[in-house]
């Protein structure tokens, strides 16, 4: 992977030492501390073994910038967004590079929604970074840090109380799960949010100590560990989390994984069944949740991927519910954000009348999907891009974001990604050969 920084609406991130250092983190944090009204930051990390460095660089960039800070210690993404909200702070810093390798760590900035930073807010964090100008206060007028350890407590309050989570239906269920925490922050709220549901909880790599034993992605081919676990156990699914905890993927009992798609599309189904209204998700989704909301009689919004952008699109047409195909579930009444601990709930509610997670996997119509990545080309991407368009002349075209072509039942999506040096390929038809084929057509006209 590269060394240098990559700079997104997700935030920044990079290796640890090589271009992330004491100094770029620290002044990230003061470019993003004059971006806020008044009040406290909050900052959360999950348990890469840089995550006491970098949270200290991120406390002195943010107090030398006359910031107070409320640090919330090891945390999931979602609860450090809850508790932006919860302390009515000025906005947050999640300390996490989410499914990159170990050695890689980010800042993911928040507003005083606990929402991500949009591209113009996040524009002007990294404009005054670039400047480095007028970031420092006097002495006289630096920040404090305190400590709050209430989060994961707010969050399990706030999942628990959800008008689609019926808590007494859920434990009468008596669920066995096996969690695989992937030695961070998931390891712990997971299977305390499963406790509190009734389940008996089987832990797998839930120690938070960094030490990754798997591929961080949740994606099929990275869970075998988990599917030998559940069927080990003789467990009712098993759930595989990333180092921050906002995706989450599930194995059913047969110890074979549904893929990350299911996640929304079957969370989706147990809200839509208690209120209807529309539903947002990004460009690279399988259909599956056109189909849900289709049955539902919604509809479903598409946008560029990123969570800042699918969250933008909630509010703006009032969806009830939402999410990212990666496993990632949004549900407005818990919070605008990405959730492993919503999604884990959803699936339960879904099980609690007696439905297997195959049999609720094969209700929804099946499609083959593949995701692939490939090294950026060293050429300007506008030249990839027409080739791109050669190849697929006769489907439609969508450059909202990349450039994602469709025809019937068929779609590819190739596009930069913003959190990886890499080029991003995801396509879906009914079949998978078929699929196999388009992937290595985008991916040929991309390497010419």
């Amino acid at each position: 992977m590269s060394s240098s920084l990559m700079i997104s609406v997700a935030g920044v991130r990079g290796i640890v030492g090589v271009s992330l250092d004491p100094a770029v983190v620290a002044r990230f944090a003061a470019a993003f501390s004059h971006a806020l009204g008044e009040g406290p930051v909050v900052v959360g990390r999950d348990a890469r073994v840089s995550g006491p460095m970098v949270l200290q660089a991120v406390c002195a960039g943010l107090t030398a910038a006359g910031r107070d800070v409320v640090d919330i210690g090891l945390a999931t993404t979602p609860a450090t967004q809850m508790a932006v909200e919860h302390l009515k702070a000025a906005g947050g810093v999640i300390l996490t590079a989410s499914h990159n390798p170990a050695e890689w760590n980010a800042l993911k900035f928040l507003s005083g929604r606990g929402e991500f930073l949009g591209p113009v807010e996040g524009k002007a964090v990294r404009e005054r970074f670039e400047q480095n100008r007028d970031l420092w206060t006097t002495w006289d007028k630096l920040g404090s840090v305190r400590t709050e350890a209430g989060a994961l407590e707010w969050h399990l309050e706030r999942v628990l109380g959800l008008e689609y989570v019926n808590v007494e239906a859920i434990r009468a269920r008596k669920l066995k799960v096996v969690v695989d925490g992937c030695a961070s922050v998931g390891g712990v709220a997971v299977p305390a949010l499963l406790e509190r549901l009734g389940a008996t909880v089987v832990k797998l790599d839930c120690e938070p100590n960094g030490a990754f034993t798997r591929v961080l992605e949740p994606l099929p081919e990275h869970l075998g560990a988990l599917g030998k676990a559940v069927l080990e156990a003789k467990a009712d699914f098993g759930v595989a989390l990333d180092p921050d905890a906002d995706r989450a993927a599930f194995v059913a009992a047969d110890g074979v994984p549904l893929g990350e798609e299911f996640t929304v599309a079957l969370g989706t189904q147990v809200v839509l069944a208690v209120h209807k209204g529309p539903v947002v998700t990004n460009l690279s989704t399988s259909r599956m949740l056109e189909r849900v909301c289709q049955d539902a009689g919604v509809a479903l919004h598409r946008t560029p991927v990123g969570e800042a952008h699918v969250v933008a699109a909630i509010h703006a047409v009032g969806a009830i519910a939402g999410g990212e195909g990666n496993g990632g579930m949004i549900l407005p009444a818990a919070h605008c954000g990405r959730d492993g601990l919503v999604a884990v709930a959803l699936i339960a509610q879904a099980m609690s009348r007696g439905a297997t997670l195959r049999e609720l996997a094969t209700g929804l119509p099946q499609y083959a999907m593949v995701k692939d990545k490939l090294a950026r080309p060293d050429e300007p991407w506008e030249r990839a891009a027409d080739r791109l368009r050669s190849v697929f002349a006769d489907w439609e075209l969508d450059t909202v974001d990349g450039m994602r072509f469709a025809r019937g039942e068929e779609w590819v999506h190739v596009r930069p990604s913003g959190t990886e040096p890499v080029v991003r390929v995801i396509a879906e038809t009914p079949a998978l050969v078929r699929t196999r084929e388009i992937v290595e057509v985008a991916r040929k006209a991309v390497e010419a």
